[in-house]
C-alpha cells in the first residue's frame, strides 16, 4: 500500500507490467516511426543514467533494452511493445556521447522531434541520477519538454547508491525545483533499477497516465 495508489491500482500496474514485452524497431528518422496507434511513454535522460536498465527492470526482462556501460550508445529512437496495449520509447541519451557533434546532433535532434511531435505520446519520464540531483544539462531539457507542453515526470535512478535519508533530500529538492514548472508532473519518484525500489509506484503511474 502507497500513500498515493490503492493495492489493487499496483496489482493491476503489476499484472499489465508481467505480460510479454518485445522490441519493435529502432527509429532514425521521423518518418520511419510505428503508427500512432498506441499510447506511448518515453523515457529521456542524460547518457548513461540508467534509462535501459529501467525499463528492463519494469518489465522483468534482462535484455530487452540494451544496456552499456558506454555513456551515448543509445542512438535511435527505439521502440518496445507491451502486451499490445502500450509502447515503452527509449530516447537517445544528452550530455554526452562518444560521437562526433554532427553525429551526436543527429539522434538527439531526433529524439525533440518525436517529443515534440508525437499525438499519442502520454507523459515522458526524465530520469535523473540521485547520486548527483538537477544539473544544469538538465535544465535544459527541461525547458524543452515545458517548451513542448509534454507532460513530464521526474524519475530518480540509483537511489540503492546513497542512503535513505540522501534520497528523500533529493526528491524533495527535487520537487522544489520543478514546483513552478509548467508541464512537470508534481510527484518525483526514487528508484533502484537493481533492488527495485519504486518500480511499483512507477508502474502504477504510467497505467493512471495511459488510462489503461
Amino acid at each position: 500500500m502507497t500513500d498515493t495508489f490503492t493495492e489493487d491500482q499496483i496489482e493491476t500496474a503489476r499484472v499489465l507490467f508481467a505480460r510479454p514485452a518485445s522490441f519493435i524497431m529502432g527509429c532514425v528518422a521521423m518518418d520511419g516511426l510505428p503508427d500512432p496507434d498506441l499510447p506511448e511513454i518515453a523515457f529521456a535522460g542524460r547518457s548513461n543514467v540508467g534509462k535501459s536498465s529501467l525499463i528492463n527492470a519494469l518489465v522483468n526482462h534482462k535484455h530487452l533494452a540494451r544496456a552499456s556501460n558506454e555513456p551515448g550508445r543509445t542512438r535511435e529512437v527505439n521502440f518496445f511493445d507491451l502486451d499490445g496495449r502500450l509502447r515503452l520509447v527509449d530516447l537517445p541519451g544528452y550530455g554526452f556521447a562518444r560521437a562526433s557533434k554532427t553525429a551526436t546532433d543527429k539522434f538527439q535532434n531526433l529524439g525533440r522531434a518525436y517529443l515534440r511531435g508525437r499525438a499519442n505520446l502520454k507523459r515522458v519520464y526524465l530520469l535523473i541520477d540521485a547520486r548527483h540531483g538537477l544539473k544544469s544539462v538538465d535544465t535544459e531539457a527541461l525547458d524543452a519538454l515545458d517548451l513542448a507542453a509534454v507532460s513530464y515526470q521526474i524519475v530518480l535512478t540509483k537511489s540503492d547508491k546513497i542512503k535513505p535519508h540522501e534520497a528523500a533530500a533529493c526528491v524533495a529538492a527535487t520537487q522544489k525545483a520543478i514546483a513552478k514548472r509548467p508541464a512537470a508532473f508534481p510527484r518525483v519518484l526514487a528508484t533502484s533499477a537493481e533492488k527495485g525500489t519504486g518500480l511499483p509506484d512507477l508502474r502504477a503511474e504510467v497505467v493512471a497516465a495511459c488510462e489503461l
